[in-house]
């Protein structure tokens, strides 16, 4: 009788874990485990798709009003230079704080692009999403949105896509017209977006003698919300030196009543006589950052009061994101 041959199990293609592709999370892992996917190269994917990146804009031109127009800034927008140059058929690139029905991106009819920065984000890394929505924007059919989606977790970020020499120059407008430029030609939905979003947004202005700066007027006091670029710890021991020799005001009726954190950023925050305007700021605002740059170089340990101040300044921290 002849012997049975042994039997030999084909062998799969060995895969490396950047040519896994994504599949569903109940779906059998292509690597070839036989574990379903979720349980085997799933998961670090979804640990690298939801782990928080702290200061997402972080090497890009003006980080700080990257924060601010995330956060801060109802209607603003930004012509972004590209590093590769703009596409033959997208005459520009425009980031807008919000854009009509809450869309991510939008290619309009003559191939423009706009960018909507303050949506949801499906992973922790703003800068993977907003790249990715950049990309599909760039190649989508003119007049249309682009959805939301999650993005690959090893997708392109947006340091990798504009231009790091390029500026980053925030026009602050008082509505959203700049969404329609043919309102003639606008839907009903879109015209209704646009009401609700004039009608909530809080009168706000850009100041132009320090870097992102911005007052806003409420019903019941005016505010100046500041992103600055320094170390929290540095710039909270800087303000406390400030506050406790009485010195970090912007004038008469003003005064720091604390800051948040954004995005990796601290921002001090300023309440406001309801009769001070963005322009009575001005000066005040230049000559505090005077006092904060001297502030800031100081090394020596804090005084008793300094420390109180400081504390006081901490308790009334909060984190945005």
């Amino acid at each position: 009788m002849a012997k049975k041959r042994p039997q030999t199990r084909a062998t799969r293609p060995q895969l490396t874990d950047g040519e896994i592709p994504v599949v569903g999370a109940r779906e059998p892992c292509p690597c070839g485990s036989g574990r379903r996917y979720k349980a085997c190269h799933g998961r670090a994917a979804a640990h690298a798709v939801t782990e928080l990146v702290h200061r997402p804009f972080e090497g890009l031109p003006g980080e700080c009003d990257w924060v601010a127009l995330r956060e801060l800034v109802p209607a603003a927008t930004v012509e972004l230079p590209l590093k590769d140059g703009l596409p033959e058929d997208v005459p520009s690139v425009t980031l807008a704080t919000v854009l009509p029905m809450a869309w991510p991106a939008l290619r309009r009819d003559d191939g423009s692009v706009l960018l909507g920065l303050q949506n949801d984000t499906a992973s922790g890394d703003i800068s993977r999403d907003l790249a990715d929505t950049l990309q599909r924007a760039l190649t989508a059919e003119p007049g249309t949105p682009v959805q939301a989606r999650r993005a690959p977790a090893d997708g392109l970020r947006l340091q990798d896509l504009l231009d790091a020499e390029g500026t980053f120059e925030p026009v602050v407008h008082s509505g959203f017209e700049f969404w329609i430029p043919d309102t003639e030609n606008a839907t009903p939905e879109v015209t209704a977006s646009l009401e609700r979003a004039n009608a909530a947004a809080i009168p706000t202005v850009k100041l132009a003698g320090v870097d992102a700066a911005y007052w806003c007027e409420t019903p019941e006091k005016n505010h100046l919300r500041w992103v600055m670029p320094h170390p929290e710890e540095q710039l909270l021991d800087a303000l406390a030196r400030l506050h406790a020799a009485g010195r970090s005001s912007l004038g008469e009726g003003t005064r720091l009543v604390g800051s948040f954190r954004a995005h990796g950023l601290t921002v001090p925050v300023w309440d406001l006589p309801s009769g001070v305007g963005a322009d009575d700021v001005e000066k005040p605002a230049a000559e505090f950052a005077e006092r904060l740059a001297a502030a800031l170089a100081s090394d020596a340990p804090l005084t008793p009061e300094e420390r109180r101040a400081r504390g006081g300044l901490t308790n009334r921290q909060v984190t945005l994101s």
